[in-house]
């Protein structure tokens, strides 16, 4: 088995340059960099906001009354068929602190731990840039289309979500990430495959805020 998510391998750091902390928001990485080049003339760097505290307070995140971090998916947001018996409900999605500029959110849901590339259950893209949250069962009952959103064809060849339902053994880990876009439309259309979404996504993605949840059978 191998995750789509390679671990990085330590690199030195260009004189200036600001290590890429992941509580660190993508947005802010630029300033910070501008900031360190040009205290670095009079031969000292300060980053007056690296306190993990202070990060905590503005950090794009994503919440979920059903979900708890590295806990077990419930039943609801299980799939249905294939040996799995949930109701295959996508779940209720709360995000907060979005970064200056956001136009849109797109939202995907990716078993890190699946063979190969990895296993697509849900993307959603051309969420509004007023929107904060997804209800329960947003994707089957018809709310994503009724925001005017769209989502991707998933691994299991269906338009929409398809909650977990791993082969049995091992859990497996599931990245839910709500990404803030720069532009109001990806240009994408409803049930191209969820890869493709991936990569128009991250073409004009501001900032991610993740959250990972896990199943087994």
């Amino acid at each position: 088995m191998r995750s789509r998510f390679a671990a990085l391998s330590g690199r030195r750091l260009a004189a200036g340059s600001v290590a890429p902390r992941p509580d660190v928001p993508i947005s802010w990485r630029s300033s910070l960099t501008s900031i360190c080049q040009s205290s670095m003339r009079t031969g000292m760097c300060v980053l007056a906001l690296a306190s993990p505290a202070a990060w905590a307070q503005t950090s794009f995140s994503v919440d979920s009354p059903d979900l708890q971090a590295n806990m077990a998916m419930p039943l609801g947001h299980v799939f249905k068929g294939d040996g799995c018996t949930g109701d295959n409900h996508s779940p209720e999605l709360w995000w907060h602190n979005p970064p200056a500029g956001t136009k849109s959110y797109a939202v995907t849901v990716f078993d890190i731990d699946a063979p190969g590339p990895g296993w697509w259950h849900w993307a959603v893209a051309n969420l509004p840039g007023t929107l904060d949250h997804l209800p329960d069962n947003a994707s089957a009952s018809g709310a994503i289309q009724h925001l005017g959103a769209i989502e991707a064809r998933n691994d299991y060849g269906d338009d929409g979500y398809g909650g977990p339902c791993p082969p049995p053994g091992k859990p497996h880990r599931y990245l839910i990430t709500v990404y803030a876009l720069s532009g109001p439309d990806t240009h994408l259309s409803q049930g191209r495959p969820a890869p493709m979404y991936d990569h128009e996504i991250r073409i004009s993605t501001l900032a991610e805020a993740k959250l990972i949840v896990t199943y087994q059978r």
